[in-house]
């Protein structure tokens, strides 16, 4: 007899568990089909020694300082703020966009005040912003959306932006002064001993139980519990019985080098060249020391593990009706990104999985 079961040992299974676990004293049994805990933020040590991210990079970067604080009792912090490049018109410039970005691909000398004042002559005036085309283009005009969001935006989603609602693109910053940190979080950085680490010991409590390599469905009928915490995909729990929602998967091609360093940042996005949309090195963001490099390029494909939920119209309808279903019921709780059909940072999940224990669940 379990008090909970909690499908799925991501980021909102894991903080569910060792609050429920320690906090109310309560049994968990968390069923997670994988072959391991941690969710996409799973890292490991590869053949040679170095820690990289199996489902591609994970910098945490929070303004929450609950979030942060309450991480904080199962991990140390390697401090790291993130840069990246992209590599546009045959150099590699700063992204997200700013002042050192255009005046170095425009070969100018801009203040932030002309740099506003030139942002202000290019972009487009648009009515309503219906899309993610009228996000970009009403902030920095045509040329610059061209050269990376188009590109970019049809490798990740094989969608152009006009064709994806406007969140998808109002997640990125523009900027007019010299900032190229990729993220402004006051909190940044990863665990100092890797994700897994840090979910291990999230999960060390004699009363949570934890089952892998388990679809829930095989064996929930077999088990007595009182409250049901899902974090997988909805349409899954459902049977699909509204069809099936669609995402945008990842497909990751890690390489060893034998050399220190390959590439002068974390990341380089590659919006218009080659088939790969990025490449990360892993030791820039775990602060390793070794004499070899491991490099990950970045591929989007149409099948494999959801990632990234497409949000167009019918997809988002598709979901309420779904939602609705979730609504009905009783003793089972909804939360993370597959099962809110939304691509939430994993701050946000912590946040909300801290609020539903909060709000929901010690009452």
């Amino acid at each position: 007899m379990y008090d909970f079961v909690v499908v799925g040992a991501g980021f909102a299974g894991c903080v569910l568990a060792e609050r429920i676990a320690n906090d109310l004293k309560k049994k968990v049994l968390v069923i997670e089909k994988r072959n391991h805990i941690g969710g996409n933020a799973y890292d490991y040590y590869n053949e040679d020694g170095i820690l990289v991210h199996k489902y591609g990079p994970h910098i945490f970067h929070t303004n929450n300082k609950e979030v942060w604080d309450y991480l904080s009792r199962f991990t140390e912090w390697y401090y790291y703020q993130h840069r990246v490049l992209a590599y546009v018109d045959g150099m590699y410039v700063p992204i997200p966009i700013n002042l050192n970005t255009i005046n170095k691909l425009y070969n100018t000398n801009f203040t932030p005040k002309q740099l506003a004042e030139y942002f202000e002559k290019i972009k487009e005036n648009r009515q309503e912003i219906l899309n993610s085309e009228d996000v970009i283009v009403s902030r920095v005009g045509r040329e610059l959306y061209e050269k990376f969001f188009k590109g970019y935006t049809k490798k990740q989603w094989d969608l152009y932006p006009s064709e994806l609602s406007p969140e998808v693109t109002s997640r990125v910053p523009i900027r007019i002064n010299r900032d190229d940190r990729y993220f402004t979080d006051r909190y940044q950085g990863l665990p100092k001993y890797g994700y897994t680490r840090m979910f291990e010991k999230m999960l060390e409590n004699e009363k949570i139980h934890i089952m892998l390599k388990t679809d829930y469905k095989e064996v929930i009928n077999s088990i007595e519990y009182g409250y049901l915490i899902y974090t997988g995909p909805i349409d899954y729990f459902f049977d699909y019985k509204y069809g099936k929602l669609p995402y945008r998967s990842l497909r990751f091609e890690f390489e060893t080098l034998d050399c220190e360093k390959y590439q002068e940042a974390g990341t380089v996005n590659y919006p218009n060249d080659y088939d790969f949309t990025r490449i990360t090195e892993f030791k820039y963001l775990t602060g390793q020391k070794h004499n070899k490099t491991t490099i990950v390029r970045e591929y989007s494909a149409a099948e494999g593990e959801p990632y990234y939920p497409i949000l167009q119209n019918e997809n988002i309808e598709r979901y309420k009706m779904y939602e609705n279903e979730a609504n009905k019921l009783k003793n089972v709780f909804f939360i993370g990104r597959l099962a809110n059909y939304k691509y939430y940072n994993m701050d946000k999940v912590v946040e909300q999985a801290l609020k539903l224990y909060i709000d929901k669940i010690r009452q």
